[in-house]
């Protein structure tokens, strides 16, 4: 098996329940990538609510940890409330 050779990434992230949880642009990624398998979270469109944009449509996938390639889980929700609850069980239930 071949050692991971990618760089560690320094600094301290916002965590919920003692897991990493990390935004950048549309992608919200949660979870330990020493684990098996990650959570993310693709917004797809956004909407306007009382003159702010919210998330509307989130792609949900949940993808193995070390071939992100490899898709677990995968499926769409409005809402970025609703897409992290049902993330965070299908997540859950993958690292069992």
């Amino acid at each position: 098996m071949a050692q991971d050779t990618r760089p560690m990434v320094e600094g301290k992230f916002l965590e919920y329940l003692d897991k990493p949880l990390v935004r950048e642009e549309n992608t919200i990624c949660y979870g330990d990538l020493n684990e098996k398998c990650i959570l993310i979270l693709e917004i797809m469109s956004y909407k306007e609510v009382d003159g702010k944009q919210l998330p509307g449509d989130i792609l949900i996938q949940v993808i193995d940890s070390k071939d992100p390639t490899k898709i677990i889980k995968q499926g769409m929700k409005k809402g970025l409330h609703d897409a992290f609850s049902i993330g965070l069980v299908w997540l859950e239930m993958a690292l069992k």
